[in-house]
């Protein structure tokens, strides 16, 4: 996940302004505009920053998280007044008015807070204030702990440590001086020559390894790991990410352009944090371990020093990058891996569309940045479907030279959709304005059916014609849709462009088919019918006004933790009732308890048993129910309150599933129950 540089406290990313402004010329030695001497305790949590700065204008207003104050402000010797401006949440604004020449330099500092070891993965997403502790320190960009010289802007940072710990920015590494023993002081100098739009400092009790990779008549690649000392012992893994870290920095330089930096480091993070930054990635140390990082994650992060860091992201007009992103690094994968997992990562995108509220819906350029599963679905999901229609309606050939040149055109600038939209437009040839204009203006998605199809023979018993009736809910999007005829021996997909409510289509064809499917591989970001949508559990962490059952309402253990797993799973505060709520109300229940007590419940209300897959062995499963009279329903079933307790971090994980198998934390199975959508017959044959 790309990191959008914001101010701790702020809902909305900062807005650029210099979206028109060529910045690919790199910064000289003589013009940083921020430069930053930083001496760091963890244990103690104090930070201490001189500041050399030569900010844009005189009149000089800027932001510090409330915990650091100001010692000094001089230019040339000279003391400069500072007022204070107010404070908004957890953040000082203040100004400091400058002569016409010369370089500001301030002096500030203060004990930072202790970083919170307890933020799951929702909480890191909203912001977070600068952080320290001796198991690890983050300084997020948009933490308010340095002065903001402009909105993009290049830096040099000397940093000092104490021994033991080790510290990374991203940048360039220029030099470093390791202590030997435990005293003394790790010393680091970065820079980063470019612009970026925030400064991003982190420590650790780390080990490091590194790896050097050359690059033909290029600069040679550092590549590093900084992973605690019991992540560091597990055989293997350290060089299995370096490994493969080298691995997707060749397959995206040959498919875009060379890599645009020195260097690349994967950084464990104590929080559960999965953030891409210029040069490096912040994963959490937990899901290090896990091998479906390397195959997925990391190629993600590895990416956005492309797309997000290479490319900055014009914000006035929607955050394309996260959709770019997963398209050509987690969409890629399953293309790679399968049709039918390419498949099934579409499902889930528009599963998570519909499992949205109806007040939820936003409209592409109006995405900044993921703070929740409503934002997730339309600039992840939605974004990268828009991909996958582009390449379908202009071909691979031209999709692949539309991203060489967005990146050739734009490395090192601002740029938004439009600067997309006009590198696509230059290598199919084609006018993509209303392509474009479309799926980022107008919230939400269709509804499509086949209202008829029917056959008419053709002269002396060749072939025909098939009409097929289509209808889409308002308002009308212009949709180029696949059919897929099938007559019991062959199966073909013939492309439709709908533009209208109610459309009629008049198809040659050689047989007359039995039955026709709309978009069966779901290509197109639409409302699927509710034949393709099997439920899962997002729809329940997504619902406005969840409601809570537990079983076992005497176990003070229990309803604590079924109480806690709640606070986890809904993104709203569910309300508490009783399980006469099984027979009624409109609004989503989940039901939780031991596995006898969940059963007696569900036969009691004449409810489908548990499903034959949640055997009663494992600690803990969840799942969603298909059919109900009653209201929608997600169950969890755990042998315990600890198993239950367990499930609270992993379970927000797995919402695009229908059912998940657990034991303690570690998830073992989990799947999506069947739901293959309607064929319409065909009539007049």
């Amino acid at each position: 996940m790309f990191r959008a540089a914001r101010l701790w406290g702020w809902r909305a990313p900062i807005l650029v302004a210099l979206a028109a402004v060529v910045l690919a010329r790199p910064v000289s030695a003589a013009e940083w505009p921020i430069e930053l001497e930083v001496q760091l305790d963890p244990a103690s949590r104090e930070l201490l920053v001189e500041a050399a700065l030569r900010p844009q204008q005189r009149d000089f207003r800027f932001a510090l998280h409330a915990s650091l104050g100001i010692d000094s402000a001089m230019v040339d010797g000279q003391a400069l007044r500072v007022e204070a401006l107010g404070r908004r949440g957890e953040v000082r604004n203040w100004r400091i008015r400058l002569p016409e020449q010369g370089v500001l330099r301030l002096r500030y500092g203060g004990v930072l807070p202790a970083l919170d070891a307890g933020l799951d993965h929702r909480d890191v997403l909203q912001g977070m204030p600068p952080m320290a502790s001796a198991a690890g320190s983050y300084l997020p960009a948009g933490g308010a702990w340095y002065p903001r010289p402009a909105e993009v802007f290049g830096y040099r940072i000397d940093v000092r440590v104490p021994a033991g710990q080790r510290v990374v920015v991203p940048g360039r590494l220029l030099a470093e001086q390791v202590p030997e023993g435990e005293g003394g002081h790790y010393r680091a100098r970065f820079e980063f020559s470019h612009v970026t739009d925030g400064i991003d400092l982190m420590a650790g009790p780390w080990i490091v390894r590194e790896r050097i990779v050359a690059r033909g008549a290029g600069e040679s690649l550092r590549l590093r790991t900084y992973f605690p000392a019991a992540l560091d012992a597990e055989a293997g893994l350290a060089e299995a990410y370096l490994t493969d870290s080298a691995r997707y920095i060749e397959r995206y330089s040959g498919s875009i352009g060379a890599y645009p930096f020195t260097e690349f480091s994967v950084v464990a993070s104590p929080l559960p944090t999965g953030f891409g930054m210029p040069t490096l990635t912040y994963l959490g140390e937990q899901v290090l371990r896990l091998p479906f990082i390397r195959a997925t994650s990391l190629g993600h992060e590895v990416l956005h020093n492309w797309w997000g860091n290479g490319v900055l992201v014009d914000y006035r007009s929607g955050n394309w990058s996260e959709g770019l992103t997963t398209f050509m690094a987690d969409y890629a994968y399953k293309e790679e891996q399968s049709a039918a997992a390419a498949r099934e990562m579409r499902l889930g995108w528009l599963r998570d569309f519909a499992a949205l509220p109806a007040d939820a819906h936003q409209a592409l350029a109006e995405f900044r940045s993921r703070t929740h599963g409503a934002a997730a679905a339309v600039g992840y999901g939605k974004a990268a479907m828009v991909f996958v229609m582009l390449r379908d309606l202009i071909g691979e050939e031209a999709f692949a030279h539309g991203i060489r040149s967005f990146w050739a055109q734009n490395r090192f600038r601002i740029a938004g959709w439009t600067d997309l939209k006009v590198a696509f437009e230059q290598a199919s040839g084609r006018d993509l304005d209303a392509f474009f204009q479309q799926w980022l203006r107008l919230a939400g998605g269709a509804r499509v059916s086949i209202e008829q199809a029917r056959f008419i023979a053709g002269a002396e018993g060749k072939g025909g014609l098939l009409k097929v009736e289509l209808q889409q809910s308002r308002p009308a999007h212009v949709l180029h849709l696949p059919l897929q005829l099938e007559n019991g021996q062959a199966v073909q997909t013939r492309w439709v462009s709908l533009s209208q409510l109610r459309q009629t289509f008049e198809l040659a064809v050689d047989q007359a088919p039995q039955t026709v499917r709309l978009d069966p591989e779901l290509r197109v970001w639409r409302r699927p019918d509710d034949g393709q949508l099997p439920p899962i559990l997002r729809q329940w962490m997504l619902a406005e006004t969840p409601r809570l059952i537990i079983a076992d309402e005497g176990d003070t253990a229990l309803v604590e933790a079924g109480k806690g797993l709640a606070r986890r799973f809904f993104e709203r505060p569910a309300r508490a009732v009783g399980p006469e709520a099984l027979r009624g109300g409109a609004d989503a229940v989940l039901l939780v308890g031991t596995h006898a007590a969940v059963d007696r419940l569900l036969a009691d209300a004449g409810l489908p048993p548990r499903p034959a897959l949640a055997e009663q062995q494992h600690s803990a499963v969840a799942w969603t129910v298909q059919a109900s009279p009653g209201p929608a329903l997600a169950v969890v079933s755990a042998r315990d309150a600890g198993a239950l307790a367990a499930l609270q971090r992993p379970l927000p994980h797995y919402g695009g599933q229908s059912w998940v198998i657990a034991e303690g934390a570690r998830v073992l199975e989990r799947g999506v129950w069947d739901a293959p959508g309607r064929a319409v017959p065909v009539d007049g044959q």
